[in-house]
């Protein structure tokens, strides 16, 4: 149960898609001056380094991250920028997980949230996130968290819900989780981050999310190589409740290039869809 690490995969391409998508909800949230929340269900350890004997073992980020520039993807400067100041020598030694970029966000009146329960993993979120008021770390479940916190008192935020998916009830504990959530804080932006490893689970996973009732839902998928049982993940993709309205139009824009920058075979690809109209 606890055996995940982030650690090897920081800065691959699923790691791009949802950071990209994060910092969109977040920009939208900071439109107004009015306060939001932020809750990370799976925080991981917050900073991750790119020359550790984990990220060096499979190099992940080196077909993710490491592909992209600001020359190429001028829209993205704010999330290339972002990645380049975690590292003062901008030479990608180091990759900010989702709560260091949520944290470059928020503003003194905005709170955040953070659950970890792996052990090692919590002490370095803890570590990276000393003396600051603005967050609430946890070490718990990050499914029982969610519902324990929520309505927040803003009545605005962004819920990320990215867990590792090694344990199979994670898919329909994710629904249920953020129907029961939803009940409670129904004007909240959920993003649900999922692996595509075997293609069912996710068709199973879109299918529960169009039948939950709850409406305004988009996709958005990256694939780097065509669907397939032995290659491990070949896509990822985030499901958004109440999404800006201005994500699909961006989305849209990015992802061709993206795919095209990141493909690993002829059998990329990209969605940007409606699931549930609004």
């Amino acid at each position: 149960m606890l055996s995940y690490r982030h650690s090897f995969h920081a800065g691959n391409f699923a790691d791009v898609l949802k950071h990209i998508i994060l910092i969109e909800i977040l920009k939208h949230l900071c439109e107004k001056d009015k306060p939001f929340d932020y809750f990370d269900s799976h925080a991981g350890a917050g900073l991750y380094s790119l020359i550790s004997k984990e990220a060096t073992k499979k190099r992940e980020f080196e077909q993710g991250i490491a592909q992209l520039n600001i020359s190429h993807f001028p829209e993205l400067s704010d999330y290339l920028n972002l990645i380049n100041s975690a590292d003062n020598q901008n030479n990608l030694e180091f990759y900010p997980g989702s709560p260091l970029i949520a944290k470059h966000f928020l503003r003194s009146q905005d709170k955040g949230w953070l659950f970890e329960l792996h052990p090692t993993d919590f002490n370095n979120l803890q570590t990276n996130f000393q003396h600051n008021r603005r967050f609430k770390l946890q070490k718990s479940d990050g499914f029982k968290g969610l519902l324990a916190v929520l309505p927040p008192q803003s009545r605005r935020g962004v819920i990320l819900i990215d867990p590792s998916y090694e344990i199979k009830t994670d898919y329909s504990q994710i629904v249920d989780t953020v129907i029961r959530a939803y009940k409670k804080f129904s004007t909240g932006t959920y993003a649900v981050w999922y692996p595509v490893v075997e293609r069912h689970r996710v068709q199973r996973l879109i299918k529960q999310f169009i039948q939950s009732g709850i409406r305004d839902i988009q996709r958005y998928e990256l694939g780097v190589r065509s669907d397939s049982m032995s290659k491990g993940m070949t896509a990822s993709g985030m499901i958004i409740v109440n999404p800006p309205w201005k994500l699909m139009t961006q989305m849209k824009n990015v992802l061709p290039r993206l795919t095209e920058t990141l493909k690993q075979d002829e059998g990329a690809f990209f969605k940007a869809d409606i699931l549930v109209k609004e």
